[in-house]
């Protein structure tokens, strides 16, 4: 009995074993064997189809040492192949995009190469092109007008045949042109013995300092002059025009008017301005001195020196003189068609604005009440040092000092800059700011239009005081938060909760006497935010209602079809366009485009 007892041990004890070894072996034969067995025959059914493929294509066969390669797409297209090929255990089809089958003759006969991947699982065959190590660095800056130096290459190793001759790399300089700004690439190229080929790319960046660059294009006077001069430059996703050297520095102003502004608050507003340059780019804005010189109606078209400056600041605007001194014969770019104030004070209740002509007069500056609201176009002094990486100082290919990068491709639109544009709903959009909620705030770049005809609206409400109310029929701001959505995709918006202004009696910068909260998708522009001014990049822009309104009967906001902000007497049965303000979805992802007026970012949620 013992016996049978200690027999009876060994039996479970060898028949445990024998279960772990059947399901080892089960184990390897369902996830390792199997699985590699099929993919074998996989291989196996490629290299046939492409043998067949070569006898009724005997003209395709490589000759000498040259190898041909045949893709597994082509062999499918071509039905030499009919039956798909799956990762095993799965519906998930093998990668026959990047798989292919290699011929060559060896020893007189043709042998076939065959790479094919599938899940983990691929061809144990030679797929990998050699490794190149540059001599240098990968990224390499010249000055504008240097001689480009090749630095050649250092090494090529391939894991199949070892080190190679670096001769034998191809090297293709042919897009570097150091004669224009830019980046450029460099191509080294090299195959090893059976085809499989290797890029690498050294770049090129041909750059010049702003200030150098801005003497040549002046004929070294330092100061663009005539109608349009070629002096753009993009800055802080905003587009700013070049005025001149200053110093050491370079003095750029905006190419538009931001918004419309009372001259007693521009310098608390330019503050409020300077907070929405991009940080990346404050790093190239001095601290600078501007003309504050007054001037009459006698002199202030002559002005071209200055004698009284404000004290040290890192934005402001422009003077008479910088003005002045851009005449030519055939005309003045910083000439507005807007009006805008400039950096001059009749007394201490007027100051000067200019615009290219006035009415009725031939005038290009006049005074008016510093409590006016006006065009405001900021100017900056950047370091004349900064370095120009791109660009040809043309509209649609202004400077660039890489101050900041655009976006790519799955980046939350959150993580942009004030300026830069959205392609949405069929419609173009400027970005104000970025809530504190993550939501973007944007303003359309042109008023709605339907079926090619501008949609107006006015005031209809028995309150004499016509105060912007969104909730109040009859009211502007209820139609554009209410009816405005019906002509453009309002789905990637978001209903926030916006302060609306209500002034005593003069629509002043900061002087408002009370505000009220109102829930909505859409809103019409505020006058005194980021980009709220006519804009002559849309030739489709009108008038539109602003959101800014007074207790006093008849004094509400808006900007005129000339572009001229009105405000004061405007009566119930005026009609005028909307211009929507809204804040798009947080989780709102950029999938295409540079953030530019000509080429805008598109955007998913």
């Amino acid at each position: 009995m013992e016996i049978l007892k200690v027999f009876d041990k060994k039996f479970v004890k060898y028949l445990k074993f024998a279960v772990v070894v059947i399901v080892i072996t089960l184990f390897l034969w369902f996830l390792v064997i199997h699985p590699l067995i099929l993919f074998r025959g996989y291989e196996k059914e490629i290299e046939k189809a492409a043998a067949r493929y070569y006898e009724i294509n005997p003209s395709q066969l490589p000759t000498g040492t040259r190898v041909k390669t045949l893709s597994i797409q082509e062999l499918f297209d071509q039905a030499y192949l009919k039956e798909d090929f799956y990762v095993p255990f799965s519906k998930k089809p093998c990668s026959i995009k990047d798989s292919w089958v290699k011929v060559r003759k060896e020893d007189g006969e043709y042998k076939y190469y065959t790479y094919l991947k599938c899940g983990i699982i691929s061809s144990n065959v030679d797929h990998s092109g050699p490794e190149i190590t540059l001599n240098g660095a990968d990224e390499v800056t010249i000055n504008l007008g240097a001689n480009y130096k090749e630095e050649g290459v250092k090494s090529v190793i391939d894991n199949t045949d070892g080190k190679m001759n670096v001769d034998d790399v191809e090297i293709d300089s042919s897009d570097v042109n150091t004669n224009k700004a830019g980046t450029y690439k460099v191509v080294y190229s090299v195959a090893d013995s059976l085809n499989n080929t290797t890029q690498v790319i050294r770049t090129v960046k041909v750059v010049e300092r702003l200030k150098n660059t801005v003497n040549k294009a002046t004929n070294k006077m330092g100061v663009y002059t005539g109608a349009n001069p070629n002096n753009y430059i993009y800055f802080s996703g905003m587009l700013f025009r070049i005025v001149n050297i200053d110093g050491d520095d370079v003095r750029i102003v905006a190419e538009q008017d931001v918004s419309n502004v009372n001259y007693a608050s521009i310098d608390e507003w330019l503050d409020y301005y300077y907070e929405h340059i991009a940080q990346e780019s404050k790093k190239y804005v001095v601290k600078n001195e501007y003309c504050d010189m007054n001037a009459t109606d006698d002199n202030i078209s002559t002005l071209s020196s200055c004698s009284s400056f404000t004290k040290e600041s890192y934005v402001s605007i422009l003077s008479a003189s910088d003005i002045n001194k851009a005449t030519t014969s055939d005309g003045n770019w910083l000439r507005p068609d807007s009006i805008s104030w400039v950096r001059n004070e009749k007394d201490d209740k007027n100051a000067y604005t200019v615009r290219n002509r006035f009415y009725n007069t031939n005038a290009t500056y006049m005074a008016f009440d510093q409590n006016y609201n006006f065009g405001v176009r900021p100017v900056l002094t950047i370091s004349g040092s900064a370095l120009i990486d791109d660009g040809e100082g043309t509209k649609n290919n202004p400077y660039s000092i890489g101050d900041f990068s655009s976006a790519t491709a799955g980046d939350k639109l959150n993580t942009r800059y004030s300026g830069e544009f959205i392609s949405y709903s069929g419609m173009l959009w400027r970005i104000i700011d970025v809530d504190s909620d993550d939501t973007t705030k944007v303003i359309a770049d042109t008023t709605i239009y339907n079926d090619g005809a501008r949609v107006l609206t006015h005031y209809d409400t028995q309150s004499k005081a016509k105060i912007y109310n969104p909730k109040e029929r009859g009211n502007v701001g209820y139609f554009i938060n209410n009816q405005a959505v019906q002509y453009f995709n309002t789905n990637y918006f978001v209903t926030k909760e916006i302060e609306v202004p209500i002034y005593n009696n003069m629509i002043r910068y900061g002087t408002e006497s009370t505000t009220k909260k109102y829930k909505v998708k859409l809103s019409a522009p505020n006058m005194y935010e980021m980009f709220s001014a006519f804009d002559y990049n849309s030739d489709t822009m009108k008038s539109y209602w602003l959101l800014n309104s007074s207790k006093k009967q008849y004094t509400k906001a808006l900007i005129s079809d000339i572009g001229v902000v009105m405000y004061g007497d405007l009566y119930d049965n005026a009609e005028y366009g909307i211009r929507p303000v809204g804040y798009l979805d947080k989780n709102c992802s950029i999938v295409s485009g540079h953030g530019t007026y000509e080429d805008p970012y598109v955007i998913m949620k």
